[in-house]
């Protein structure tokens, strides 16, 4: 061979993923009807790799909008932090929470009345939660008052309740109609305590996307909730809400400080604790599950590159006797491979991406196909898919795959680099 099919020869050191070396590669990886087999192994390395990556890049991305989803809901309702009363209600609530107030980083304090209770209405009775708030507090959490489907909250003040869109649809009512709240929290007499009634008037009905809470949340007036539940002049607790939710266990000690000894300081976290931590590790489970399918894609790289170089091994002789070095042939074999799984991995990211930014879509469509719900608000507690791409990850994903592949590509790239010219021509 001339100096101008190996430029190399000419500076006297070998020049990295030269044309010829690319022409060689490309030239292996054709399909031709003898070496068919390898261009098989090939497709279906492809294959594996750009499966592998999209859904990758599915999962995590919709565990990532789950759980944002789910926090949102969950903090967009209950606030961040929690000071109860120790073995009592708040009475002096309204100098508790002024004192909390003045803690940096604090942005709302908010007195509320919680309480189970019975909702029964001519059609069925069910369980639910009652939260007794002022007008004006209630009208501040967005999650609530912008998602009020019909009525209205204004007034609630003077009687009546909100209620969730899955309990009103369970009990069969609408705004206008009264529903009856039993609690177990009555009056004392000499049989017992004696179950407390009420009737009620639906003022609003909201849906706040989470099945859950649309199923079983009530919100009445402060004043009603303290009579019905007779805390007299206290409240249950105080709702906190702070600047930066992430780091709500800075907070508690100065919090606790301002709120003073005889109440106690909860957090969101440690509410929620186990349900997060379940969401947590089935991530990381599902992450390492799914990136089997990106090692068993490599490994099919490695099988049909260590077949092809079997196949090609005379070629590779005729080249080395012709001039070839042996890095020269490693890194035509080393991009015949690396080329599967770059092209792979990137249309990978490219389904996965257009996926994720159309998984509502695509969810609804195969629903209508299949005849099934495949997203069940009662199972899964939202009534939408979210997904929620996150770089960070999505280039971990994309970095991860494209090093399996190259790693996957050296040994059989080494094997034919060290393919001794003699032995294969010698029976040729």
């Amino acid at each position: 061979m001339t100096d101008a099919t190996y430029p190399e020869k000419k500076t006297g050191r070998a020049r990295a993923f030269g044309a010829f070396e690319w022409l060689l590669a490309m030239r292996y990886l054709r399909s031709r009807r003898r070496e068919g087999i390898v261009s098989v192994i090939a497709a279906i390395s492809f294959a594996g790799i750009m499966l592998g990556v999209a859904t990758l890049i599915i999962v995590m991305s919709v565990m990532n909008g789950f759980r944002t989803e789910l926090l949102s809901r969950i903090l967009g309702l209950n606030g961040h932090m929690f000071v109860q009363g120790v073995g009592a209600n708040i009475v002096n609530y309204d100098e508790v929470a002024a004192r909390i107030r003045g803690v940096d980083g604090v942005t709302s304090v908010i007195p509320l009345v919680d309480g189970q209770v019975m909702v029964q209405s001519a059609r069925t009775a069910s369980g639910a939660l009652v939260r007794g708030m002022r007008e004006a507090d209630l009208k501040g959490l967005s999650l609530v008052s912008g998602n009020v489907v019909v009525g209205s909250l204004d007034g609630l003040d003077e009687g009546g309740v909100a209620v969730g869109s899955r309990l009103a649809a369970n009990l069969g009512l609408t705004v206008g109609d009264n529903i009856t709240l039993l609690s177990p929290r009555g009056a004392i007499t000499p049989f017992g305590t004696a179950p407390k009634v009420g009737a009620f008037p639906i003022k609003a009905i909201f849906e706040l996307g989470m099945s859950e809470y649309d199923a079983s949340f009530v919100f009445m007036s402060l004043d009603e909730a303290r009579a019905f539940f007779r805390t007299y002049e206290g409240v249950s607790a105080l709702e906190i809400r702070i600047e930066n939710p992430d780091r709500v266990n800075a907070y508690v000690q100065p919090v606790a400080v301002a709120a003073g000894p005889c109440c106690a300081v909860v957090t969101w976290q440690q509410r929620n604790e186990s349900f997060f931590s379940a969401l947590q590790v089935e991530r990381n489970v599902m992450f390492l599950i799914l990136t089997l399918i990106l090692i068993v894609a490599s490994l099919n790289i490695i099988s049909g590159l260590i077949m092809l170089v079997k196949d090609k091994g005379r070629d590779i002789a005729v080249l080395r006797t012709m001039g070839a070095t042996r890095g020269a042939v490693m890194r035509a074999f080393f991009i015949s491979g690396a080329s599967i799984g770059v092209v792979g991995t990137f249309a990978g990211f490219l389904l996965g991406l257009v996926f994720c930014l159309n998984i509502e879509t695509l969810r609804q469509w195969l629903s209508d196909l299949s005849g099934t719900e495949l997203f069940s608000p009662e199972v899964y507690f939202l009534s939408h898919m979210p997904a929620e791409v996150d770089a960070g990850e999505v280039t971990a994903v994309v970095l991860m795959a494209l090093f399996l592949s190259f790693a996957a590509t050296l040994y059989p790239a080494w094997r034919a680099a060290s393919l001794d010219p003699v032995e294969a021509l010698r029976y040729e």
